[in-house]
């Protein structure tokens, strides 16, 4: 093999790399946030998840970002493990649809189609027009390395140490092992296929010694999902242990077919004259087979998974995110991240608010009767809103500096407004409560009067607290109007309330430093009240901003524009 064909091979193959992540590319400007809704909609049922798994993989042309973005989802609560096994089947399937493609061997068009797609980019100011110039720019590019691949690699037919190497192909475990190994490296099956797929139609190598390479590009496919699984929660790294099942059983299926049978000369005398063909349709075979094979027992991928990687103990007194995961800002993948980082903050903010409530519960208690424990207890929880605001502030500047829909980056902003509301909330119950300690070492004691009235700012406060406590965006309609109503009422009694304290300074009923305790604990109970507000805005902007981004349902765009007119 001459020098010339080593540069041609290594620009062909660049070419077909290139032009694939072009494809993908502009596939995922295409579909965007789409495909969150479409696999977070569809795939309660097994037949719809494996048929939204396929289309969409066959779509995006990559089921290792589908893998990536279905990790993610069941990372951020968006989709139970056993919704996503139907979808992985399905991303398995339709990743099959690339080497379709390269086998309808449409080299001699390949200039032309490129033409259209780089004029479709250049000549035209349109995002969409964009996405799809750089989708048909990509065909043409890959096919274009295909030929510059296949072509440089026939002088290999004639190299007798080649030929000795291909021949170990057909052993099953050094032919896996080399699939494996090389997709693991380029992180792509369709990518590695379509390279095999240019051996064959280069001459170099036939079906019977590439079959086993094939079964092992599927296992190998699945070290991207694996990649990305790290420090997300162990529903997410099962999720990744599904899908190297699914490809780990599919291979033993088809390796003992293979050694006893002819299943290879079967598959390559359905198509005698096109070598991709008969390595696609293989592809494509396995997939399906295996697919309905697994069909039945998905379920039982799940108790597999969960065997391997059983449930742990929570570490106790460790403060942990419970739905943050900061690793889905380091995969190349990004259909869906936008989506799954507001679940996320949605998710964390309200955990965040949990504590925050029985914080401020905990204060008013103390003022009743100090308790050390209590009180103790109060200041780990006041630390861990802190870890948590601290943690949603760099993950929002994480996420921001994503490269976003901007209606993806403008929700995440709003969380970041809405923590650092919650993490004023702390401080105030914070407040209280050093305010009760101070009183209680003192020995000192408010009047039965004043305790009421405490109890009432406490419980309009409580009342605030509860209603933004939301578990999905079903439940948004009306919050800003019933927590304006209900801080109205505080800033009222808050003003009452001072009156009648006037009234007992005056008449000699309270002692100043007693007054001024009891002001300044009003005064945080109001603003608690006010920061209250200012999450249920914050919520019902992000719901608007999510509603945009079409991340909740049209029935319920109406219902919040109609309640909120």
């Amino acid at each position: 093999m001459e020098l010339t064909n080593i540069f041609s091979l290594l620009g062909g193959l660049a070419l077909f790399l290139y032009g694939m992540t072009m494809m993908s590319n502009g596939l995922e400007l295409a579909a965007g946030n789409k495909m969150k809704s479409i696999l977070e909609k569809l795939t309660t049922n097994r037949f719809l998840g494996v048929g939204v798994g396929a289309l969409i993989t066959a779509i995006i042309q990559s089921s290792s970002a589908t893998t990536v973005m279905v990790v993610g989802f069941v990372n951020a609560g968006l989709m139970q493990l056993t919704n996503a096994v139907w979808v992985i089947m399905g991303a398995n399937i339709g990743t099959t649809i690339t080497g379709q493609l390269i086998a309808l061997d449409i080299t001699a068009l390949a200039p032309i189609i490129a033409f259209v797609g780089v004029v479709l980019i250049a000549f035209f100011k349109s995002k969409k027009l964009d996405a799809f110039g750089e989708i048909i720019a990509g065909l043409g590019i890959l096919f274009m390395g295909m030929e510059m691949m296949s072509t440089a690699m026939i002088p290999l037919r004639e190299s007798t140490e080649f030929a000795n190497i291909v021949a170990n192909f057909q052993n099953p475990l050094i032919g896996i092992l080399v699939g494996a190994v090389f997709t693991a490296i380029i992180q792509s099956s369709s990518a590695s296929v379509g390279i095999l797929q240019a051996l064959a139609m280069s001459g170099v190598v036939t079906l019977p010694s590439a079959i086993y390479v094939l079964f092992g590009q599927n296992i190998g496919t699945c070290i991207t999902a694996v990649l990305a699984s790290i420090g997300t929660n162990r529903n997410a790294k099962r999720t990744t242990i599904i899908h190297l099942s699914f490809n780990i059983i599919g291979t033993i299926i088809f390796v003992i077919i293979s050694m006893l049978t002819p299943f290879a000369s079967f598959m390559a005398s359905l198509t005698p004259t096109n070598p991709a063909a008969q390595i696609a349709n293989v592809h494509t075979l396995f997939n399906i087979v295996t697919t309905i094979i697994l069909l039945p027992i998905g379920t039982k991928l799940v108790d597999l998974s969960f065997i391997i990687l059983p449930e742990k103990p929570e570490l106790e007194g460790k403060m942990q995110l419970k739905y943050l995961d900061f690793g889905i800002f380091t995969n190349d993948y990004h259909i869906g991240t936008s989506a799954i980082a507001n679940t996320q903050l949605f998710n964390e903010t309200q955990n965040m608010l949990d504590v925050a409530i029985d914080n401020v519960r905990k204060s008013f208690e103390l003022l009743i009767d100090f308790n050390e424990d209590k009180y103790e207890k109060l200041q780990k929880n006041e630390e861990y809103i802190n870890f948590l605001n601290k943690n949603i502030v760099e993950f929002t500047t994480s996420a921001i500096s994503t490269e976003f829909p901007i209606e993806g980056s403008q929700t995440i902003g709003l969380f970041l407004k809405i923590s650092a509301d919650i993490e004023r909330i702390g401080d105030h119950a914070m407040n209280i409560a050093q305010r009760a300690e101070r009183l209680y070492k003192e020995n000192n004691h408010f009047s039965h009067e004043a305790m009421d009235e405490i109890g009432i700012m406490s419980s309009l406060c409580v009342n605030i607290l509860d209603e933004l406590k939301i578990m999905n965006y079903d439940e948004f309609s009306g919050i800003v109007d019933k927590v304006d109503v209900i801080e109205e009422n505080i800033d009222k009694t808050h003003h009452q309330f001072s009156v009648n304290q006037l009234s007992r300074l005056k008449d000699k009923r309270c002692t100043t430093e007693n007054s001024v305790v009891y002001t300044k604990i009003l005064t945080d109970f109001e603003r608690i009240g006010d920061h209250g507000l200012n999450i249920a805005k914050g919520f019902y902007k992000a719901r608007e901003a999510m509603k945009a981004m079409k991340m909740v349902k049209p029935e319920m765009i109406e219902e919040v524009n109609s309640e909120n007119a």
